[in-house]
């Protein structure tokens, strides 16, 4: 009795201590957390709060964090002064065309890697995943003279038709892994219904892939709406520009308005990054599923 009343203040010690330091990594955790997104996040607050001075306070030293008077016209001006309405329709135009033709090709090449038994698939599937190696501008000069023969130079087609035939081998990579984790009780049942390949991926298997469906719009999305290079090496009229390559016409534009656009510059910035903010977090949830479910089964 003595020993077991000598051994239980013991164990409560080392009860509080398990707690305090699970309460302490917990904490430093947290606060390691706060102190980097704030350091990632600097670059957005610092636009946000440039997108809203005056040309003076733009230049002005040491530099200002906040403005001293918020200048919202700042948004209503860059509207003015280039079409930037127009530019983020053409934007928009293409992300929403390359993103369904990503998801829908891409889903149709993924299902018949993860559900049919055909000669050549598995060398064909690592032929398709040793494309993910090949640098882009590899192919940039081939592909330019070929769009250039169809007569697509100066178009918006480029940007996004090439999307629609695959939809990339990380697109096709991801929806295969997670299609594999789909039970193929789904598609024997269906089969014995008598319903066909088509319809079992449309009406059974879509409807579970949600998640990494959702994941796959995000970034084609992100993807497709940060592209610099291709519209910079087809689109030659501001009329045709999208944001990204809009962006850069801010810095040869003072030459042709005979001012300074800096802070205009940076309002149109905080408007081109409005939709992916919104989007991601809109998203998150599935994306972050997404993510996870794709690597369960190899």
């Amino acid at each position: 009795m003595a020993t077991d009343a000598q051994t239980m203040p013991t164990r409560a010690r080392r009860t509080t201590s398990l707690r305090t330091a699970k309460l302490l990594n917990a904490v430093g955790s947290y606060v390691l957390m706060t102190v980097l997104a704030i350091i990632f996040m600097f670059p957005w607050f610092w636009t946000m709060g440039s997108s809203m001075k005056t040309v003076a306070e733009i230049y002005k030293y040491p530099p200002l964090m906040l403005p001293g008077q918020i200048q919202f016209n700042n948004y209503v001006d860059a509207f003015e002064v280039v079409p930037f309405g127009l530019w983020f329709l053409n934007s928009l135009r293409v992300v929403t065309l390359s993103t369904l033709g990503s998801i829908i090709s891409a889903t149709l090449v993924a299902y018949s890697f993860a559900r049919f038994n055909w000669a050549g698939r598995d060398v064909i599937f690592g032929i398709t995943l040793a494309t993910m190696m090949l640098p882009s501008e590899v192919t940039l000069i081939p592909q330019y003279l070929l769009f250039r023969e169809l007569g697509w130079l100066n178009t918006i087609k480029p940007l996004w038709i090439p999307a629609w035939f695959g939809g990339g081998a990380y697109s096709i990579f991801l929806l295969r892994q997670f299609i594999r984790t789909i039970p193929r009780d789904f598609d024997e049942a269906a089969t014995i219904d008598g319903a066909n390949p088509l319809y079992i991926l449309v009406m059974i298997l879509v409807p579970n892939m949600k998640p990494v469906l959702a994941t796959l719009s995000v970034l084609s999305f992100i993807g497709g709406w940060n592209d610099f290079m291709g519209p910079l090496i087809y689109l030659a009229s501001p009329r045709q520009f999208t944001i990204a390559l809009g962006l850069r016409y801010f810095q040869q534009a003072p030459g042709q308005y005979g001012r300074p656009l800096e802070h205009l510059l940076m309002a149109a910035c905080v408007m081109a990054t409005a939709p992916i903010i919104i989007l991601f977090f809109l998203a998150q949830r599935y994306f972050v599923q997404g993510i996870v479910m794709s690597g369960i089964k190899g």
